[in-house]
């Protein structure tokens, strides 16, 4: 018997387009006041006839070229000769060329940030911490005077400690390359948020960073906070803007889930391709919380992931359309750095989006799959508007921060099966 008469008679539930009320404190005008914070620290006095490495992420940010266009601008105009050097460990399939790829697919090239990318593999081991793990930056950034760097403050996906995803991770892991990445994680997440701290510490203390910029956002992708810190205020300082990110964070706010719907995961949207305090569902052990949801499925790949489907592994089903994006020369990298496979096993591939959710909907063990709980999303940073299946209506119509939009509706498929 064929997959697809397995699935025929499998129903499909009438959604709902509902918007998720989510705190939406932001700042107006991010240029000026990124600028006038990097002037109120006076970081740029010292910097004039000095070569200055800017460390850029490959972590979706909004308005990120421009961000990196005004860093660059200041310590141009203070005197200072300003090049970009990608921040993001493996990523990119641990090659330099491929890190020049992530960073163009976020917009972040030579014209549209006014300044050269010299990208490189190759690091400079810059000292050991007291537990002796060595820790490299990158070549091109060791050897200039000086070092800027910026990055979204944000949860970790698989720890949790007092710097996470950040200013010290960047410096520690991102500006580290592979070599880097590979150092901190060879002690497992249960150690990470310590280690991430020792290297970032060293780091810190062997080069001159004129100043870090962190960046907070609220659960739109919007930023709601800036932070300037020079290098010696960032240990201390990132903590408290950590706390801000985690209360500001996207979230579901239906907990009790038969099926959750992905329509694309990727590097841009998350560093498990989807944020795995959305979806409740993690690849370490040090996590736990979150939507209790049976079956997942992933219906997509960002084409700004480059292939990269870290996370695939954390669905139930996915689509041959996903999978054919998958590269693995792009995948498998970040997984071995960081020493988790789960992430990057292959689910059930169905032939379409149809059939991916029919898939879900049949061994998610509801007794009635006329009743199936349902959400689709489009991904775990889009959470502003959401569609759930009736069988949450009521639920809808008591939550304070849930307002339903319109009429139920069937989910529309084109010919071959995928959702429009």
């Amino acid at each position: 018997m064929s997959v697809e008469s397995l699935l025929h008679d499998v129903p499909l539930p009438r959604v709902m387009r509902v918007e998720q009320r989510l705190p939406r404190p932001r700042l107006d005008g991010v240029e000026d006041e990124l600028r006038r914070r990097i002037r109120a620290t006076d970081a740029t006095r010292p910097l004039a006839g000095r070569s200055l490495a800017v460390g850029v992420g490959s972590r979706g940010i909004r308005d990120l070229p421009l961000l990196v266009r005004t860093i660059v601008g200041e310590v141009r105009a203070a005197g200072a000769t300003p090049f970009v050097v990608p921040a993001m460990g493996s990523h990119g399939g641990a090659t330099a060329e491929g890190q020049v790829g992530l960073l163009a697919n976020l917009g972040v090239t030579e014209a549209a940030v006014g300044a050269p990318i010299r990208a490189t593999m190759d690091t400079v081991e810059v000292g050991r911490t007291p537990e002796g793990v060595p820790v490299h930056l990158d070549a091109f950034a060791a050897a200039a005077d000086g070092l800027v760097f910026v990055n979204a403050i944000r949860q970790h996906v698989a720890f949790r400690g007092r710097h996470e995803s950040g200013l010290m991770k960047m410096i520690a892991v991102g500006l580290g390359k592979q070599r880097g990445a590979d150092a901190c994680h060879e002690h497992g997440f249960g150690r990470m948020a310590e280690i991430v701290a020792s290297m970032a510490r060293v780091t810190l203390a062997a080069v001159d960073v004129a100043f870090a910029v962190g960046i907070v956002e609220n659960a739109y992708g919007e930023a709601c906070e800036l932070a300037v810190l020079r290098g010696g205020e960032i240990d201390a300082a990132e903590p408290a803007l950590l706390e801000r990110a985690r209360a500001l964070a996207p979230r579901l706010y239906v907990d009790e889930l038969d099926v959750l719907v992905v329509d694309e995961i990727g590097k841009d949207i998350s560093g498990t391709g989807m944020d795995t305090n959305v979806i409740g569902r993690y690849h370490t052990p040090f996590l736990s919380g979150g939507p209790r949801v049976s079956r997942i499925a992933v219906l997509d790949l960002t084409a700004k992931s480059e292939g990269n489907a870290n996370g695939i592994g954390l669905a139930d089903f996915t689509t041959e359309r996903a999978f054919r994006k998958l590269r693995f020369e792009h995948t498998y990298p970040n997984a071995l750095t960081t020493t988790v496979p789960t992430t990057v096993k292959i689910p059930m591939v169905l032939g379409s989006d149809r059939l991916a959710i029919q898939a879900a909907i049949k061994t998610c063990g509801a007794p009635d799959k006329r009743r199936v709980r349902l959400v689709r999303i489009r991904n775990t940073k889009a959470l502003g508007v959401v569609h759930v299946s009736e069988a949450l209506a009521d639920e809808v119509e008591r939550h304070p921060s849930l307002r339903r939009e319109g009429r139920a509706h069937d989910l529309a498929f084109d010919a071959h099966g995928d959702l429009v």
